[in-house]
């Protein structure tokens, strides 16, 4: 089974949600709408991956930032999509009340969401660490250098042009297959 991690003000029933159940089957892809605090967020998928036989995860933007996050105590080969690297200084800029895209939903972006996400911050990745990182060059949210610069040592795929959702996703389904078939889960997680 694959966990997907939607970014921020999204859910899991997004288009790439939708492609992978196309790619991989509606059964083999978890894609749960995430609790809004980051804290909330990172338990909720931590319980996920207690509950079912989660073989690799696939972050979108801030999913990707939380992807990394769970990979610092478990061995998930993860897919990476223009992954946002230090979620916290992007969003200081978007304090204030925010709408979630698919059902305009609110919640709030205040001090303690920025707090949490400075406690999720990782400085850098393992070696051990498996990550396969899509960046669009395009992305008119994220630099894509910065994520190329933190994943620098993991597999990139940088494509020209693009945007933030990244156009042509559905392109890059074969690869994001192959990469999970080569990169096997090793479960020895802690507690």
């Amino acid at each position: 089974m694959i966990l997907f991690i939607h970014g921020f003000g999204s859910c899991g029933w997004g288009e790439k949600s939708l492609q992978l159940r196309r790619h991989f089957g509606v059964g083999q892809l978890l894609a749960p709408d995430l609790p809004f605090h980051p804290l909330a967020a990172v338990r909720h998928l931590e319980g996920l991956l207690r509950r079912y036989p989660v073989r690799a995860l696939i972050g979108s933007s801030l999913g990707g930032f939380f992807a990394t996050w769970l990979n610092r105590r478990a061995d998930y080969p993860s897919v990476l999509i223009n992954p946002v690297v230090h979620p916290q200084h992007l969003l200081s800029q978007h304090l204030g009340t925010q709408y979630r895209w698919c059902d305009r939903m609110r919640f709030e972006v205040g001090d303690d969401y920025l707090d949490a996400l400075r406690r999720l911050d990782r400085i850098e990745t393992t070696p051990s660490e498996r990550y396969l990182v899509l960046l669009q060059e395009g992305d008119e949210v994220l630099d894509y250098r910065e994520a190329a610069t933190y994943y620098r040592a993991k597999r990139l795929e940088i494509i020209p042009g693009g945007n933030h959702r990244f156009v042509d996703f559905s392109d890059q389904l074969p690869l994001i297959a192959d990469w999970i078939q080569t990169h096997p889960t090793h479960h020895a997680q802690e507690t």
